[in-house]
């Protein structure tokens, strides 16, 4: 088990290392954004970071053979600066250079100019997760319970309307779920917020905040864990070794609680990790929808203000969110069945 857990944790290092630099390659191979700042000091600033991070280089004379000539500017002081932007090649070296010795991720250009993109996402991240670990905190258990019921109800009238409602909420898009909503707080008469309320709202009003993007993430999940939970809850009770135990003398509640639901949830369990970073990159258009500043509207905010600095880093942070969440999901099947030994020798 050690052994497959280093190669795993090594595959994604190894995954993560191919994933970024390909994708900061293609960005990078782009045209060169414009900068949307009219202020000649920031601009010369924001300029002069980049030089110093090794992505351009600065003169006070036109030079040739140093690269593309990005920007002219004219200094308080009457200096004219050329800028020339380095190569690919050059640019993603000292990436990864500022990446690995410094921790420094680059500078954003026309989002927040000036400021650390790695500090922009952390400033967005504390709502985007709490969003998304309510949501999971609220979908798993009633997902299961309600899975559960109709597994012991087979072929009643209330599984059968029950399988026909999660087939529909599973159908729904969360962004139209979202949408509806929107329309049903709008006509609440203030019951709920139709937008994520401002910081400078009361402590009520920014808890129900919480709601209907919770429910937007929850409710394609809980019947999602439903139809799951059910299909293996079924299997398992039609298994032979469960009517082995009941021959045991064990009871039909007895059975079911000590072996059913047990081994049925040992497929179930680990897709709690990735529903949880199913939930998390669905929810970019559902905060954009919803105005909540959090990681997934600033990816989309990035993106049409063409900061590839501040865009590249937003990748990079569900890059790695994933990868992580396989491995924890790998892992937690050797742990939650002791059955299943991975990489075991034979």
């Amino acid at each position: 088990m050690v052994r497959y857990i280093i190669k795993r944790v090594l595959f994604v290092f190894l995954t993560c290392f191919i994933v970024l630099s390909l994708t900061y390659i293609l960005i990078n191979m782009l045209e060169m954004p414009s900068i949307v700042s009219t202020n000649p000091g920031q601009i010369i600033a924001y300029y002069n970071k980049q030089c110093e991070l090794g992505f351009m280089l600065r003169f006070t004379e036109p030079q040739s053979g140093y690269g593309e000539l990005v920007r002219q500017i004219t200094g308080g002081t009457g200096t004219t600066y050329y800028y020339y932007v380095k190569p690919v090649l050059d640019r993603y070296l000292a990436w990864l250079s500022n990446i690995f010795l410094r921790w420094d991720w680059g500078t954003s250009s026309n989002y927040a100019m000036g400021r650390t993109t790695i500090s922009i996402i952390m400033e967005r991240l504390p709502v985007t997760i709490s969003i998304n670990i309510i949501s999971v905190i609220f979908s798993v258990p009633l997902g299961i319970g309600f899975g559960v019921i109709c597994a012991l109800k087979k072929n009643s009238v209330f599984d059968n309307v029950s399988q026909v409602l999660m087939i529909a909420l599973i159908a729904i898009p969360g962004f139209v779920l979202i949408s509806y909503l929107i329309l049903f707080a709008y006509n609440s008469n203030g019951a709920l917020p139709p937008f994520w309320p401002s910081d400078s709202a009361p402590l009520a009003t920014k808890i129900s905040g919480y709601i209907i993007p919770v429910l937007a993430l929850s409710i394609g999940s809980i019947a999602g864990y439903g139809r799951f939970v059910r299909a293996e809850l079924c299997e398992v009770l039609s298994s032979e070794y469960l009517l082995l135990a009941r021959t045991k003398g064990l009871t039909r509640g007895q059975a079911i609680l000590r072996h059913a639901f047990r081994n049925s949830m040992v497929p179930v369990l680990p897709s709690v990790v990735a529903e949880f970073i199913s939930i998390l990159g669905g929810s970019m258009i559902l905060e954009s929808l919803y105005q909540i500043p959090g990681v997934g509207r600033l990816y989309i905010a990035a993106f049409q203000q063409n900061d590839y600095n501040l865009l590249m880093t937003d990748m990079a942070f569900y890059t790695i969110i994933g990868l992580l969440a396989s491995i924890i999901v790998d892992l937690s099947y050797g742990f939650i069945d002791p059955r299943i030994r991975m990489g075991a020798k034979k």
